[in-house]
């Protein structure tokens, strides 16, 4: 709705014009000044005289998208990530036309089991490409022959939430172009990426369609990738692109899957990493940072000064989540009745509390940072019960990206407490696979006939245990990521299964030692191997240490606020302070291009605070409320995490070779697994309710 940007666009319409047919348009120009999204059926809306011209442009506007029929729709859509309530008529449903909202077509029903992930639909970009669609192939029948051409983020390429829209455009066009403009992946350096503040990966997607598509006919989708490198490079290459050149690469046929390539060779028939799980869900998204702090007193402080708020501040110290600029689900004064499975039912609200104490428990933070959260079901936005229900000491939870793909370093991460749905590598989300559905580790999250059919290929019993360590073993190392980077660009983990007994025992091995490092010695726990109960250290003379000159002042003049590294020395430096034998691979380890010791420094140095993007909210001045000094526990967890992380380093050889060997050997194919029903999963408990509405379970079939 801004003028500038409109005039300069008329402009340049003008000029290009005139460039391409010799003369000057004797024509008016059909531009409008309009909200896209805006319902085209609503023209009632109430505009002040002095601004008539632009009502004027509006309800022109409107009438087109109403009765005439598009060819083309071409545009770069805006990006806002959590846009419900943002989308127009396009997300809710138009009364005065009496149709659902055209959105609708693209939620994946139930039955496809995605459904968690169709809150990736809610986004600006999203909303605008099923407007074009809408208009160019739905509108008009009689006239739905034609093109849309947007350059957007790449999610909906290979995003599970997005299964349904990409079924939608199989069906409705007959071909799709994909042009990958981030081939580097997620958070390029900026002189690579097409649009400089944009740091999720970019593409440009055309689909036609003509007379001549059938909708039960899929379309042909075709992919390429720009060449890696500055952004003039692939300007270039852009220039020079046509469709009927030879690079293009084609895509899988089936109704859902990604457009992207399709998986080739050996590693198109290793099994899935979600489907050796009957479960994997989101982490937890609590949707206020101040109940997460790398330390207890803090939590402590923060929860104390809320609750001695005046009742005019607490809200605004609370942060509660917004939707459509309205207090959400997760406020103040709201009451919830339903805990963290573990902990007391609180039947007032935060509001109302009178419990001076915050609990605190460890929290999965990140990929080797351990830190503390409030477990409150009042505080914490999304907890997804699912991951508390089987908490336990015995519990380990695996955690990797789903909707892109792992860079470099381990393909996945581990640990033994909740993880937060960042714990992978801080950004872009990802899921967590628990190897328990309960809190007795009795249940396994495993398919009910995978343990049974490995025992009996392996001829030696098979714990769920054996499994994730294997898996472990396998996918949690650079080398990895590194033979497998190309097939990634699909993604989704998929695991090489052997087939010889003996390197799967050897793997198992060595998985349990990398889940012992990943929890900092409290899982797997084996001291006949090598893995005693507490944290993990490096052999005496290899071990990273503190001398006397390099501690770590606890002055608050001396807060450390830099970490860095002194490759000559192999000296870590603290602020102030220095610890010695640190590798330079230990410094510059990294889980999907997070370098980690950055990563775990920026939360505990002096100055925490974290630049706000785009249009979000600032966090709540709770979270300023943190401590003036550098802490002993930080030091003492510091210690800690150099020690796993040297370690990790020694044994990355020793995992490098066992894959090579294990890709190079006898497998157990995806195919094969299927056909002996190995990846089976039990269907969901279907729920019923008795007269006085307490819930039942049905469960069908496998009634064992």
């Amino acid at each position: 709705m801004q003028l500038g940007p409109f005039a300069v666009a008329q402009l340049r319409i003008l000029a290009e014009i005139a460039d391409l047919t010799g003369t000057a348009s004797s024509e008016p120009l059909r531009m409008f000044v309009t909200d896209t999204l805006g319902n085209p059926y609503d023209d009632a809306e109430w505009i002040p005289g002095v601004l008539a011209a632009l009502g004027k442009s509006r309800k022109d506007a409107n009438k087109i998208k109403r009765e005439e029929a598009i060819t083309v729709v071409i545009g770069n859509p805006p990006y806002k990530e959590k846009a419900k309530g943002r989308g127009g008529w396009v997300e809710q449903a138009n009364p005065n036309a009496q149709q659902p909202a055209p959105l609708e077509a693209w939620m994946p029903p139930s039955e496809w089991g995605v459904s968690a992930h169709s809150k990736h639909l809610r986004n600006l970009y999203i909303y605008f490409w099923r407007w074009a669609t809408w208009k160019v192939f739905d509108h008009s029948p009689e006239h739905n022959t034609g093109i849309v051409c947007f350059i957007t983020v790449a999610g909906f390429l290979g995003g599970p939430g997005f299964q349904k829209m990409r079924d939608y455009l199989r069906r409705t066009c007959d071909s799709i172009w994909v042009i990958d403009c981030s081939p580097e992946g997620h958070q390029p350096e900026v002189n690579t990426r097409i649009f400089q503040g944009v740091q999720q990966p970019v593409c440009i997607v055309m689909v036609s369609r003509s007379k001549k598509s059938d909708m039960e006919t899929p379309a042909t989708v075709r992919f390429r990738a720009l060449p890696l490198g500055k952004r003039e490079v692939k300007f270039a290459a852009l220039q020079e692109l046509r469709l009927k050149d030879s690079g293009w690469i084609d895509c899988p046929t089936d109704w859902r899957a990604p457009f992207l390539p399709e998986s080739q060779g050996a590693w198109a028939a290793y099994p899935a990493l979600e489907d050796l799980f009957i479960y994997n869900g989101s982490g937890v998204m609590p949707g206020r940072t101040w109940i997460i702090a790398p330390d207890a007193d803090s939590l402590e402080k923060r929860w104390k000064k809320l609750l001695e708020a005046p009742d005019s501040e607490k809200e605004k110290l609370f942060h509660p989540h917004l939707r459509g600029g309205k207090v959400g689900d997760k406020h103040s004064k709201k009451i919830v009745p339903t805990p963290l499975h573990g902990f007391p039912i609180n039947k007032k609200s935060v509001a109302d509390e009178s419990e001076s104490e915050a609990l605190t428990i460890r929290y999965g933070f990140r990929s080797f940072d351990r830190q503390l959260i409030i477990p409150d079901a009042r505080l914490i936005n999304q907890p997804n019960p699912e991951l508390w229900n089987c908490r336990s000491e015995q519990q380990v939870f695996a955690t990797s990206l789903s909707r892109t793909s792992p860079t470099s370093g381990p393909g996945m991460t581990f640990t033994g407490d909740i993880p937060d749905l960042d714990h992978y590598r801080g950004s872009f989300g990802g899921r967590a696979f628990p190897l328990w559905r309960d809190d007795t580790a009795q249940q396994a999250n495993l398919p009910p006939h995978l343990l049974p059919f490995l025992t009996k290929k392996y001829k030696a019993n098979t714990s769920p245990e054996d499994l994730i360590a294997y898996i472990a073993a396998v996918a949690a190392h650079p080398a990895y990521t590194a033979k497998f980077q190309d097939d990634l660009s699909t993604p989704g983990l998929r695991i090489p299964l052997t087939a010889d007994p003996k390197l799967f025992a050897e793997a198992a091995q060595i998985g349990r030692r990398v889940i012992w490092l990943h929890t900092f010695g409290e899982r797997m726990i084996d001291p006949a191997s090598g893995c005693p109960a507490g944290p993990p250290r490096l052999p005496a003379g290899c071990a990273p240490t503190i001398p006397k000159e390099g501690a770590i002042s606890d002055d608050p003049d001396e807060m450390p606020d830099t970490i860095n590294y002194d490759a000559g020395k192999q000296r870590l430096l603290v602020g102030h302070g220095f610890i010695d034998r640190v590798s330079f691979a230990v410094w510059k380890y990294e889980v999907s291009g997070k370098q980690v010791l950055l990563q775990w420094f920026s939360y505990r140095k002096k100055h925490r605070e974290r630049p706000v993007i785009g249009d979000r909210r600032p966090p709540s001045p709770l979270g300023d409320i943190q401590p003036d000094h550098w802490l002993p526990e930080y030091t003492t967890e510091l210690l800690n995490v150099l020690n796993v992380l040297g370690l990790l380093v020694d044994l990355e050889p020793k995992q490098a070779n066992l894959l090579e060997r294990i890709c190079a050997g006898p497998l157990i194919s995806n195919a094969e697994l299927k056909a002996a029903g190995a990846l089976e999963v039990p269907p969901a408990p279907k729920k019923l309710k008795t007269k006085k509405q307490k819930p039942l379970y049905l469960f069908t079939d496998h009634a064992e």
